[in-house]
């Protein structure tokens, strides 16, 4: 069993004096980055006016730094030094940021934050110890989370990972992957711009930042001009529209006949297997094909699978072991659970 944290993947500039506006850390984290202060998450949110973050950003640029020490700095604050993590990226920019990543990563840390956002008493400076680090692609992540943690899925199975930024998929099969079938294309982004583009024909939408208008998304309602706006239908719309654009061709492109001849099921995951309208997608074009289960927790499957993955380089000690999923619209932190026995508490290969 996993204890995950979990924050929104935004971020502003701010050095304003914040006292007691969130009730815990999670909530209130507000980072100094070279001398200046930043407001993340849900802070970011509630006292931000443009909070944003860039789509697939590489590992030397600022709002993946802040996102890192965010998530570095709550996994300190539960387990102490040092850290073994596991992070990783899609496919599409695995190869060109793994060793950026790792490099950056694997070094000593001092986040310095302010715990004055929550009225835990002023600027503070936290060191923080990286013992093992190693970076995965992500939906190999999903996969040796459904392997190894809660759903123990065994055979041979596909595995689609809905993110904001990308969709990821291939066929894992006990062997290992198949890495043919790997694919990496647009992810719920695509539906969230389509919307926008939607609402713009007939709203003014103040100047909305994609995050916000991803925030209204979720919710299936948008407040403009002091107006309670309901765009689930809309979103069902845009969603449909995503699916057939963009998630079934990409499909069609990557999986053949073989595949579904020896693998008769699919695991949806991440934040776009929370919308019932979009699995519904899936169950219409497999439903004579293929079993269709969405995972557990599906936005924090990937989280997991880096987590059991930290484990297995620990020697299979957990005390340490971190997940970190640095997302494009969610940063979510997974560690283990010692207090709550499940069946993680054997870690074998993660591979």
């Amino acid at each position: 069993m996993f204890k995950t944290y979990t924050f929104p993947s935004v971020f502003e500039g701010n050095n304003t004096d914040l006292r007691n506006v969130s009730p815990d850390l999670i909530n209130g984290l507000k980072l100094f980055h070279n001398g200046d202060g930043y407001v993340v998450g849900n802070l970011a949110l509630t006292e931000g006016v443009s909070p944003h973050r860039n789509i697939n950003s590489a590992p030397d640029e600022l709002d993946y730094n802040l996102l890192l020490k965010s998530g570095m700095l709550v996994a300190n604050q539960k387990l102490g030094n040092p850290l073994t993590i596991s992070t990783g990226f899609p496919f599409s920019t695995f190869q060109l940021y793994k060793e950026t990543a790792a490099n950056l990563i694997n070094a000593q840390h001092v986040v310095e934050y302010d715990a004055a956002t929550y009225g835990g008493g002023t600027r503070k400076n936290v060191q923080i110890e990286i013992d093992h680090v190693q970076i995965i692609p992500e939906v190999i992540s999903c996969a040796i989370a459904l392997r190894k943690g809660q759903h123990q899925a065994g055979g041979n199975f596909f595995v689609i990972s809905l993110g904001y930024g990308t969709l990821e998929g291939l066929l894992s099969t006990e062997g290992g992957i198949v890495q043919r079938t790997s694919l990496s294309t647009y992810g719920l982004r695509y539906a969230v711009n389509l919307l926008e583009k939607e609402l713009a024909k007939t709203y003014y939408l103040e100047l909305k930042t994609e995050h916000q208008i991803d925030a209204a998304f979720q919710k299936g309602v948008i407040f403009l001009n002091r107006k309670r706006i309901d765009i689930t239908e809309m979103r069902n719309k845009v969603l449909r529209q995503y699916y057939e654009d963009v998630i079934s061709p990409a499909m069609r492109k990557a999986f053949n006949d073989n595949d579904f001849t020896i693998s008769h099921d699919m695991f949806l995951a991440g934040g776009g297997a929370m919308y019932p309208q979009l699995v519904d997608c899936f169950k219409a074009e497999f439903q004579d094909i293929l079993e269709l289960e969405v995972a557990h927790e599906p936005q924090s499957l990937a989280s997991r699978g880096y987590c059991i993955n930290s484990a297995q380089l620990n020697g299979g000690v957990k005390s340490s072991a971190v997940g970190l999923d640095i997302g494009n619209a969610t940063t979510i932190v997974s560690i283990f659970d010692e207090n709550n026995a499940s069946s993680e508490s054997s870690i074998p290969s993660a591979y």
